[in-house]
C-alpha cells in the first residue's frame, strides 16, 4: 500500500453494493472493527501540515502588536496572543479550514467548502426563521464584510470594542440569515469569548468561564449508554491503534458481538471522569489544588482524543483548547471568576454557558450539540438519505462547488477502490448505539435496499451547505425542503430516515421516516435499553442478532 492508498476491505466492494442490508452491515461493521474507515496513512501527515500552518496563521498575525516568531518564547502567553489566537480561530474555522475539511470528513475534491459556499450566492442556506433558502448577494456581502472584520482585528495592535464590534454583530446576524454560518463559526466557543474581550474589563475571567463550560458540559453529554461506542469507533479508526488484538479487545467477541467490551466501558466512564475532573480541578486550584494536577489531567484529556484523530477531524480546536488552557489557567491562576463583570454579561455568560447548554441537553431535538457543547458523546441527532436508483443525479440542480461524494473519489481511485473506501460510511453510523435503530427502520423506509444508493446526512450537508460537523439538524427536513425545491424528486425517490439524540435522563430515541415529495411517512420512538441489546445489523436482539453465523 502506498501513502495514499486506503486499505481495501475484506470483501469485494462491487458485489457488496448487490447485498441485503443486514448482510452489507454486518461485512462492513466487521471491516471496521479492525481496519476503521481504512483512511490512507498520507492523510494524517496533511492534517498535521493543516495544524502546523494554523499556528503558524497565528504567530504571524501576532506579529502585529504582540511580537516576532523568534521571540515567541517570550510573549506565546501573553493576553494579547490569546485574544489573536481566539479571533483567528474563528476565521480558520468560518473560512471552513477547521472542523469538518479534508478526507475524513467525506470531502476530498475540493478538501473544504465553507468559503467556497458562504461567499458564493445562489448556495443552498438554513434561515433561523425561514425564508429564502438560498444564498443572495446580500448574504456573500456580510459574509465577506465578516471575513475583512476579523482581519482588521488581527492585525491590529490591541484588541477591544472598536476593533471587535463588527464581529460581534455580524456572526450572529449571519447566524439568523443561516444558522450554519453560526455553527460553523464554533460561535459557542469563539464568538463568546471575543464578547467578553470587547465588554469585560477583566475579561479573562470571561473567557476562564467559557471554558470550564466547555469541559464540564461536555463531561456531562457522556453520562449515557452511547459513548462506549464512541471509544470503540474511534479507537477502532485511530492512527496509533492499528493493532489487532488491541482493536478485537474493545468488542466483546468479535466479530460476533461487536457491542462495548468491559475495557471499551471502563475506558469511557475514565474519559467521563477525566473530562469533568478538569473543569474540577481548575476550580479547586485557588483552593490548594496544585495547578500542575489540572495541566496534566488537560493534556492527558486532549492528548487522547487528538490522537485517535475522530471523524470530524477538530484537531485546531483541540489545539486551541490546549493553548487556552495555558494562557489562562496556568499564566493567570489569580484571576477568579468572581471577577466577571458588569452584570449584563454575566447575564450573557449565564444564559450561554449554563442556561442553553442545560436546555440543549433537556430537550435536544431543539438547541444544536454544538451550542449545548455536547462534544465527542456519540449521542447526536443525524440521518440516512436513501436516493433511488440514479436519482441522486438531480442534485446536481443546486449550486455547490463539491461533486456527488462517489464523483469525487472517482478521480482518484478506480471503482472498485472508491465503492470499498465508502462502503466504511454505512459502518461508522451503524457501530454508535444509535445506528442501531436503522435495521429498523430501512425495511420501513424502503421496500428493497438494494435499489438505493445510502448518503450519511453528513455528507450530504457538505454537499449541500458547505459544512459538516456532527450537526443532524442541519440535514433534517429544512434542508430536505431546500433540496426538494431545487431539485423536484418524485415520491420515493429520496426517502430520510432522521434520528434525535436522546434526551438527558430520558430512555428513547425519536425518529422520523420523511419522503421527499410526500412528506412524513412515518415517527416513532425506540428505548435506548432494547437497542444496547442489538448489533449493528440486526433486526433482532440477542448476542449475535439476526443472520449471525
Amino acid at each position: 500500500m502506498g501513502l495514499l492508498d486506503p486499505k481495501p476491505p475484506p470483501y469485494e466492494p462491487l458485489e457488496w453494493l448487490k447485498a441485503p442490508f443486514d448482510v452489507r452491515g454486518r461485512q462492513s461493521c466487521e471491516a471496521w472493527a479492525l481496519d476503521g474507515y481504512g483512511s490512507p496513512l498520507g492523510i494524517y501527515g496533511v492534517y498535521l501540515a493543516k495544524v502546523f500552518l494554523y499556528v503558524l496563521g497565528w504567530a504571524w498575525f501576532c506579529s502585529f502588536g504582540v511580537g516576532p516568531l523568534s521571540q515567541v518564547a517570550q510573549w506565546w502567553l501573553s493576553p494579547l496572543a490569546f485574544q489573536k489566537a481566539i479571533a483567528w480561530s474563528l476565521l480558520f474555522e468560518v473560512c471552513g479550514l477547521g472542523c469538518g475539511s479534508g478526507p475524513l470528513t467525506a470531502r476530498y475534491l475540493p478538501p473544504f467548502g465553507g468559503a467556497l459556499y458562504f461567499a458564493r450566492p445562489g448556495t443552498t442556506k438554513l434561515p433561523l426563521f425561514g425564508g429564502r433558502d438560498t444564498r443572495s448577494v446580500l448574504d456573500a456581502a456580510l459574509y465577506l464584510a465578516l471575513l475583512v472584520s476579523l482581519v482588521r482585528a488581527l492585525i491590529s495592535p490591541v484588541m477591544g470594542l472598536a476593533e471587535l464590534w463588527p464581529v460581534l454583530v455580524l456572526v450572529p446576524l449571519l447566524g439568523v440569515l443561516d444558522k450554519t454560518l453560526f455553527l460553523a463559526a464554533r460561535a459557542e466557543h469563539y464568538w463568546v469569548t471575543l464578547v467578553c474581550f470587547a465588554l469585560m474589563p477583566q475579561w479573562l475571567a470571561g473567557a476562564k468561564a467559557v471554558q470550564l463550560a466547555l469541559w464540564f458540559w461536555a463531561g456531562v453529554s457522556k453520562l449515557n449508554h452511547h459513548f462506549p461506542t464512541v471509544v470503540c469507533v474511534m479507537t477502532s479508526n485511530a492512527p496509533l491503534t492499528r493493532f489487532g488484538p488491541l482493536r478485537r479487545a474493545m468488542y466483546r467477541a468479535y466479530p460476533h458481538d461487536l457491542r462495548p467490551s468491559r475495557l471499551a466501558t471502563a475506558m469511557s466512564h475514565l474519559g467521563t471522569a477525566l473530562e469533568l475532573g478538569v473543569p474540577l480541578t481548575f476550580l479547586l486550584t485557588p483552593l490548594g489544588v496544585p495547578p500542575v494536577l489540572a495541566m496534566v489531567l488537560m493534556l492527558m484529556l486532549h492528548g487522547f482524543i487528538t490522537s485517535n484523530v475522530p471523524m470530524g477531524v477538530p484537531l485546531e480546536w483541540n489545539v486551541m483548547v490546549v493553548y487556552g488552557a495555558f494562557a489562562l489557567f496556568w499564566a493567570h491562576p489569580d484571576v477568579s471568576l468572581t471577577a466577571v463583570a458588569p452584570w449584563p454579561v454575566a447575564v450573557f455568560l449565564l444564559v450561554m454557558l449554563v442556561a442553553v447548554p442545560l436546555a440543549g441537553n433537556l430537550w435536544p431535538h431543539r438547541i444544536s450539540f454544538l451550542l449545548a457543547m455536547r462534544y465527542y458523546a456519540g449521542n447526536w441527532a443525524w440521518s440516512v438519505w436513501l436516493f433511488e436508483g440514479e436519482s441522486y443525479r438531480k442534485l446536481e440542480k443546486l449550486k455547490k462547488t463539491s461533486p456527488w461524494v462517489f464523483d469525487q473519489l472517482r478521480l482518484l481511485y478506480d471503482e472498485k477502490t472508491t465503492h470499498g473506501l465508502l462502503s466504511k460510511v454505512m459502518s461508522f453510523r451503524l457501530m454508535h448505539l444509535h445506528g442501531r435503530v436503522l435495521p429498523l427502520l430501512v425495511p420501513k423506509a424502503v421496500e428493497r435496499f438494494e435499489s438505493y444508493t445510502w448518503c450519511e446526512g453528513e455528507v450530504m450537508a457538505g454537499l449541500a451547505l458547505g459544512w459538516n460537523f456532527g450537526e443532524g439538524h442541519l440535514h433534517h427536513e429544512q434542508l430536505l425542503a431546500a433540496v426538494q425545491r431545487q431539485c423536484g424528486f418524485q415520491p420515493g425517490e429520496l426517502r430520510c430516515i432522521f434520528v434525535e439524540s436522546q434526551p438527558l435522563f430520558g430512555r428513547t430515541l425519536a425518529w422520523r421516516i420523511v419522503d421527499a415529495a410526500t412528506g412524513l411517512v412515518e415517527k416513532g420512538e425506540l428505548p435506548v435499553d432494547e437497542l444496547r441489546t442489538r448489533q449493528a445489523w440486526a433486526a433482532a436482539a440477542g448476542p449475535e442478532g439476526a443472520g449471525s453465523a
